[in-house]
């Protein structure tokens, strides 16, 4: 389960970079650049701060590949997945999903405390998109209104309170995951959103 999760949310996530930056009207090499810095990012930070170096998809090249996967399929079907107004958000959902849970699991294999395991979960799952948002001259979507950071530290809350219950594994990452991109979907459809500071 944990393998299928991490193939469609590093799958996902390129599909969300490169939509995004066909949207820019980039070349080719501009918009695999940005499909492999949403994949790929998250993560890359991630191993370099708990010190796993080299970073994952320098020795397992099946990332790389799946990276590929995903900048192919976005070309592929650009004109049909730009009918779907909603197709950049859904691919962006499920990589938000499956990442934050990649991230949490690596830090249990560290044993990190869980409070740090959620937080490196959040930082897989959001860094990724900010990379892809600020190469792609946008505000990213972590530092909006928009509630986004917060829907991966609830899921990591009910990863482990599914754990702590010794529900199956397979069940907490799913159970998990649909948590996580479930609110996301409620978030975006009601335009849920935390409030700003400031006064301007």
């Amino acid at each position: 389960m944990f393998f299928i999760l991490e193939i469609i949310g590093t799958v996902a996530f390129a599909i969300s970079g490169a939509l995004t930056a066909m949207q820019k009207k980039m070349d080719p090499f501009g918009v695999f650049i940005i499909a492999f810095a949403t994949a790929a990012g998250g993560g890359t930070l991630r191993d370099v701060m708990i010190g796993s170096t080299p970073v994952g998809w320098m020795l397992d090249l099946s990332y790389i590949y799946m990276i590929i996967v995903g900048f192919i399929l976005a070309i592929i079907f650009k004109i049909q997945l730009d009918k779907l107004r909603i197709s950049m958000m859904l691919f962006d959902t499920i990589g938000l999903s499956v990442f934050a849970l990649i991230g949490l699991q690596k830090g249990i294999d560290y044993g990190l405390h869980p409070a740090i395991s959620i937080g490196l979960g959040t930082i897989t799952a959001c860094f990724g998109g900010v990379l892809r948002d600020i190469l792609c001259a946008e505000i990213p979507i972590i530092f909006r209104r928009e509630i986004y950071a917060t829907l991966c530290i609830l899921g990591g809350v009910v990863f482990f309170v599914l754990k702590k219950n010794h529900v199956p594994m397979d069940l907490v990452y799913l159970i998990s995951a649909i948590t996580i991109a479930v609110l996301r979907v409620l978030v975006v459809k009601f335009k849920w959103s935390l409030p700003t500071l400031g006064r301007y």
